[in-house]
């Protein structure tokens, strides 16, 4: 599935590490001089020949005498020589006094030197292999010709390209000179982490987060000049104080070039290199290969999980951050079409999961703007928490006959008849509709006409799509919402039908297929669908907020409270993941957390208020006489005083009242189980905790509520409520 919109990333001046989401141990820079190898060696088990299509072990050991440094390979007579061309004290070029060996790369010695014809600043020196390799000549005189323009904070500066005059050989040898990177590679830092038994301790995956976006933003920097990186790893990245370089440059090249030889490492290379060359989607593949040797112990991602991941039900980290997992999925796609189109695509999405993963260890928010859906039209709130259209004493309706309250039996102690209304179920389509809607292309050709019709009424905006000035994608897509709105579910079906056939890529007609699918009450391919927008972009908040929508329908409560809870704790502008929470939490029977779920609706949220008046009634529907009520009868009291001071409108305030008062008044007349033995009870909302007092509150809101009706029916009705619960008295 790929995204109507991908682009490049541009040079970013941005250096700190975690995109401001998580703090990284910053890794100090050293001096120079300590990097410098007190004996430059290259160990034997890592000679091998240089040459492309042989690559056979060089200088091996043979009858307890030590391999030679120099010499030609036995298997195809090509020479070689892993002693170093440059001795401490050496000028090149005129200009760079070399101190000593810092190690051998791919393409040979890298040596650090002093640039003493630019303020003394500290330059590395890469050599060639050997200097009868022309292939890696080809190499580095390719880096000299592009790689001398490349300026961004994340990539190695190239300074020049020099050759010097091997004078023991007779040579003439070239070097690249770069800018000096000191700190630590990826591997040193994930190698220096050890378990007390000795094993590798994997990075935090927030921490490997934080560094495939930067690799990314380098990537997506070369991608835009047309250059592709081809090796990415764990050798080739440098964190230095709070900033990450890419430093090896050998195996860079262009886009369009078709006779280089490709450079790569098995295990983090993907597999259609070989035969179809390197790409972006190649390039990313390495980050997320990367990634993974990074966050758990990957054993056999160089042969036995060379291409593929291990099932995530055996890593922890997988089972723990599902949307990690997904993302790495996406970028090491066997089929590189099905993965990120583009640098800045895959980091946008990592940034989401980093988000995700950050706020579930700390149990703050990270909200984001999203770059693919729009905010949620509306929060459907659903029966379970709507106004009741009866009295909401039951009991006490019952018993309110004037003067037979006092002499009518007590019910059976842990009974309540006429339990409050029970949960409904949610309403599909226009909880299908409330979902976020995915943003308009702004390159579509109907971008700027659907931008002003988008607070039109759904008969008024059907009318208006087909004065559009010309069809475009975007115009069908809207028209298929339009229908879903209006109702008209067959219409909408065959219009998508027609779409999957003309963009069979394109996530967004998966997305509608959803909730066309949602609305119309085939559930299972909403998931299906949902599921396959998760996995294009697992990132986002909004298709897990679906599929918590597709689970709860389902009536799978689990999966819908974790993909609720998922949401609501990463970004609280989505607040019907708070409300869809509340509802499986009180379909679960945990009360307490539905009443937590709302209660975290924080009072900037324009539904705040509803959120609060929904919690009040989550304290009291669907009670039995055998739960202590007064915890959560004094709760709500206060909950509705302080929604009071708020200014919530004078029906809603009185409505809430009823209800309190009327739970309470079935309470006591139940017996009052866990109150207090012999304790003074609160009051509340200004009305005794007794029989009494409780009536008197009730009758009162009545006639509030009567004054405030706006027809003669409604008023009859209310001031017969009022009459019915007042409790008999002399006057």
């Amino acid at each position: 599935m790929r995204s109507s919109r991908s682009s490049a990333a541009a040079s970013s001046g941005r250096n700190r590490l975690g995109a401001g989401l998580v703090s990284i141990p910053e890794v100090p820079r050293p001096d120079p001089r300590t990097a410098v190898l007190a004996t430059p060696e290259v160990p034997e088990r890592k000679r091998f020949c240089s040459r492309g299509d042989c690559g056979a072990p060089v200088g091996r050991a043979r009858g307890g005498r030590p391999g030679r440094t120099e010499g030609f390979c036995t298997k195809c007579g090509h020479p070689y020589s892993f002693v170093p061309k440059l001795s401490p004290g050496d000028i090149v070029h005129g200009q760079y006094e070399v101190v000593g060996c810092l190690a051998h790369g791919g393409l040979g010695w890298i040596y650090l030197a002093i640039d003493r014809a630019v303020s003394d600043r500290w330059v590395v020196l890469k050599g060639l292999l050997d200097t009868g390799d022309e292939e890696a000549l080809s190499v580095a005189v390719s880096e000299r010709r592009f790689l001398a323009e490349i300026e961004h904070s994340n990539i190695v500066r190239i300074y020049n390209f020099v050759e010097h005059l091997d004078r023991r050989t007779g040579s003439l040898d070239g070097y690249i000179v770069m800018e000096y990177v000191g700190g630590k590679s990826l591997k040193d830092i994930a190698n220096s982490r050890r378990a007390p038994d000795g094993r590798r301790d994997p990075l935090p995956v927030e921490q490997a987060c934080a560094y495939g976006i930067e690799a990314l933003e380098a990537l997506g920097h070369l991608h835009s000049r047309n250059l592709l990186y081809c090796d990415f790893k764990v050798d080739n990245a440098i964190q230095q104080q709070d900033q990450l370089k890419l430093i090896d440059m050998g195996a860079v090249r262009r886009m369009d070039d078709d006779e280089s030889p490709i450079y790569g490492t098995v295990g983090y290379q993907a597999p259609e290199v070989s035969e179809l060359g390197p790409s972006v989607a190649s390039d990313l593949y390495t980050v997320a290969r990367t990634l993974a040797v990074l966050t758990f112990d990957f054993q056999g991602y160089t042969n036995v999980f060379a291409d593929s991941l291990p099932d995530p039900g055996n890593i922890e980290v997988f089972q723990r951050y599902e949307s990690f997992y997904r993302l790495l999925v996406r970028a090491t796609d066997p089929d590189p079409n099905r993965r990120f189109g583009s640098a800045q695509e895959m980091a946008d999405q990592l940034t989401g999961v980093l988000r995700e993963v950050v706020a579930l260890q700390t149990g703050r928010p990270r909200p984001a703007m999203s770059t693919l859906f729009g905010p949620e039209p509306r929060v459907v709130d659903t029966l379970l928490f709507a106004e009741q259209g009866q009295d909401p004493s039951a009991l006490g309706a019952r018993r309110a006959r004037r003067g037979k309250a006092a002499a009518d039996p007590p019910p059976p102690q842990g009974v309540l008849p006429l339990p409050l209304p029970a949960i409904a179920p949610l309403d599909a389509r226009a909880t299908a509709l409330a979902l976020p809607v995915p943003l308009v292309d702004p390159d579509d050709a109907n971008a700027g006409f659907l931008a002003g019709l988008l607070t039109s009424a759904p008969t008024e905006l059907h009318a208006a799509l087909r004065a559009a000035p010309a069809d475009s994608l975007e115009l069908r897509l809207r028209r298929i919402r339009a229908q879903l709105e209006l109702g008209h579910t067959r219409e909408a079906g065959v219009a998508l039908d027609g779409l999957e056939a003309g963009y069979p890529d394109d996530w967004r007609i998966v997305w509608y297929r959803g909730l066309h699918a949602l609305a119309t009450g085939d559930n299972e391919t909403a998931a299906l669908s949902f599921d396959a927008v998760y996995d294009a972009f697992p990132g986002e908040p909004a298709p897990k907020l679906a599929l918590g929508v597709c689970a709860e329908v389902l009536g799978q409560l689990d999966n819908a409270a974790e993909y609720y809870r998922l949401v609501w704790t990463t970004d609280p502008n989505h607040v019907s993941a708070a409300f869809g929470l509340a509802r499986v939490l009180l379909y679960a029977g945990d009360r307490a957390g539905a009443v937590a779920a709302l209660e975290s609706v924080p009072e900037s949220s324009i539904h705040y208020t509803a959120a609060r008046v929904a919690a009040v009634r989550a304290r009291l529907r669907q009670r039995t006489a055998h739960e202590p009520l007064l915890g959560d009868l004094t709760a709500s009291a206060q909950q509705v005083e302080r929604l009071g001071q708020l200014g919530i409108d004078a029906v809603r305030y009185e409505r809430l009242c009823t209800e309190v008062l009327g739970s309470a008044l079935d309470w006591v007349l139940s017996g009052s189980n866990g109150a207090p033995p012999g304790g003074a009870r609160p009051s509340l909302l200004g009305s005794s905790l007794d029989e009494r007092g409780l009536r008197f509150g009730l009758e009162r809101s009545y006639r509030v509520l009567a004054r405030l009706a706006q027809r003669g029916e409604e008023r009859i009705e209310l001031v017969e409520r009022a009459n019915r619960f007042r409790p008999r008295t002399w006057v």
